[in-house]
């Protein structure tokens, strides 16, 4: 199974970092669910910017948790 890390940029411009299996699935998650992450439901809809791949899923969550702690201009260098 491959897993991704992925960033959208919401509505209000905000980044927002996550992990999924589904990559398209979660991405209409974010924009059209009840559920799912609580940030993105209220800053929709959100844009998918950028994603890596990751053979398993301790890879990815590494790569997210070190997304999440960079400030924003690393994120939108990452992202160009």
């Amino acid at each position: 199974m491959k897993y991704f890390v992925y960033i959208v940029e919401c509505a209000d411009k905000t980044l927002y970092v996550g992990c999924t299996n589904n990559l398209e699935r979660r991405i209409k998650q974010h924009n059209e669910s009840k559920g799912g992450a609580h940030y993105t439901k209220t800053r929709r809809p959100v844009v998918l910017k950028y994603s890596e791949e990751f053979l398993t899923l301790l890879l990815a969550r590494g790569r997210e948790a070190e997304i999440k702690s960079w400030p924003r201009d690393k994120k939108l260098n990452l992202i160009k």
